[in-house]
């Protein structure tokens, strides 16, 4: 399953841009490995793409919630949902960390969020 259209419109920071530029043939084979695992299970690419944020979140990678977080308002998934995503990392991750995914979110949320 290819990534949804409206994702794909998403313009990827300077340095993932400039490092696909260098080497087109591991971007494609990194696509073409995102289209297997996505084909993989039965989610919908609405549930694909808060798990890839909620997975993000729990892992601290900012810049890769960022991404997705914007995938995820690409295909009009509501900026609520997407700090209720940061927001249920809390008890598993902990508040302080729960509070930086939360600004995360909104930092690509349009107005900052709530």
């Amino acid at each position: 399953m290819k990534e949804p259209e409206a994702a794909r419109t998403v313009t990827p920071p300077a340095a993932f841009r400039e490092f696909a530029a260098k080497y087109p043939s591991v971007i494609d084979a990194y696509e073409r490995f995102g289209e297997a695992v996505r084909a993989a299970g039965p989610l919908t690419p609405r549930e694909v793409a808060i798990a890839k944020l909620a997975i993000s979140i729990g892992a601290r990678m900012q810049g890769s919630a960022h991404a997705h977080a914007r995938k995820a308002l690409a295909q009009q998934i509501d900026g609520e949902a997407l700090e209720h995503v940061a927001l249920l990392s809390a008890p598993t991750i902990g508040f302080p960390n729960m509070m930086a995914a939360l600004g995360w979110v909104r930092d690509v949320l349009p107005g900052g969020g709530a």
